[in-house]
């Protein structure tokens, strides 16, 4: 069982005095939250791609390449690529720089996207979205397999016998497949016998077993080991010394941010008692002491079929402090309670 965290390298206002802290300094406090993460032993750090001001990460190969060379261990990963509105040659290349940088510990984890800026930043139809992402999947898995490519398709200029460089360490170069919960892509993953990522951030975890079963019929279908296909999940959360503390210091953050998003998407508005419900045994947020977040872990991991769970935090600007003791108690408290309890559950089995 693989224990990490994710981050979109947020930039909102700070709930109490309104200050925005510059792109600069969010983007240096990851890189010292990443190379924590890799000194307290977690196993996985992603970075998300944005394009929009409130958040400081566009590129988040380059932020993981700046934290590449003072890690060790630690498996660094896009959280996601928005590979819809990116060229798959130049995708490559930054993965396999890291992947150079960091010797062999560099992932892709590609996906659509929740977020619609970067269309028309980069000259594309929303119209196209669908299609987008399958086309440059391919070619992406394409360029992946082989170190001269010939390519044509619809959205991209066509190329022949091209060579595409650097080439990884790793071989292949990891690419999961990220989603909200689509059974489309969540079939498409199994049946390409890629990784799946799913974004578990509302409603009860367990609604996500039917999609796990969905994806590895898929894949055995497709004639896929079902064995060596990792699941994940990314849900949002906080950890503190204790549970009430967790709480109330992720709160008001977590809901300045998601009322922003609300009042864009339609969404009612975000409040204490919707909070509190969802950090409940049952509920999507993982919120609370070491011990109640480390049995939220467990008990998804038993119930869904998760093998790696990636911790969001934070979600809206909060204290470098906060989160930087957040993650220290993730890797010395919670990843070796879960990977003890998982352990001698899959030995019973």
């Amino acid at each position: 069982m693989e224990i990490g965290l994710s981050t979109f390298v947020e930039t909102t206002p700070d709930v109490q005095t309104g200050e925005v802290i510059s792109h600069a300094q969010r983007i240096r406090e990851v890189v010292e939250e990443i190379v924590l993460a890799d000194q307290v032993g977690l196993d996985v750090f992603g970075v998300g791609e944005h394009h929009r001001k409130d958040y400081a990460a566009s590129s988040p190969a380059v932020v993981l390449a700046a934290a590449a060379s003072q890690t060790k261990r630690i498996r660094l990963t896009s959280a996601v690529t928005v590979l819809s509105s990116a060229d798959p040659v130049r995708v490559f290349q930054d993965f396999a720089t890291l992947d150079a940088i960091s010797n062999g510990r560099a992932e892709i984890m590609a996906g659509r996207g929740s977020f619609i800026e970067s269309f028309p930043l980069f000259g594309y139809d929303l119209k196209d979205y669908d299609e987008l992402f399958e086309e440059k999947l391919e070619f992406l898995l394409r360029i992946r397999e082989s170190e001269k490519v010939t390519w044509k398709g619809g959205y991209r200029p066509a190329i022949h016998n091209l060579g595409v460089y650097p080439r990884p360490v790793q071989d292949p170069l990891p690419v999961w497949i990220g989603s909200g919960g689509n059974s489309q892509s969540v079939v498409r993953a199994g049946m390409l016998g890629l990784p799946l990522v799913l974004a578990i951030i509302g409603g009860s975890p367990l609604q996500f077993a039917p999609l796990v079963k969905l994806y590895k019929r898929a894949a055995e279908r497709a004639g896929h080991d079902v064995s060596k296909l990792p699941v994940a999940s990314h849900s949002h959360g906080f950890i503190a010394e204790d549970t009430q503390t967790a709480a109330d210091k992720f709160f008001p953050s977590t809901q300045q941010a998601m009322n922003v998003l609300g009042r864009e998407r339609g969404w009612g508005n975000y409040s204490r008692a919707s909070f509190d419900a969802a950090r409940s045994f049952e509920g999507a947020l993982y919120v609370g002491d070491s011990k109640t977040v480390a049995e939220k872990i467990i008990h998804l991991r038993k119930n869904v079929g998760i093998t790696r769970f990636m911790l969001h935090t934070p979600v809206g600007t909060m204290p470098h402090e906060d989160v930087m003791k957040a993650i220290e108690l993730l890797g010395t408290e919670v990843a070796p309670r879960v990977r003890e309890e998982i352990s001698n559950w899959e030995k019973e089995l």
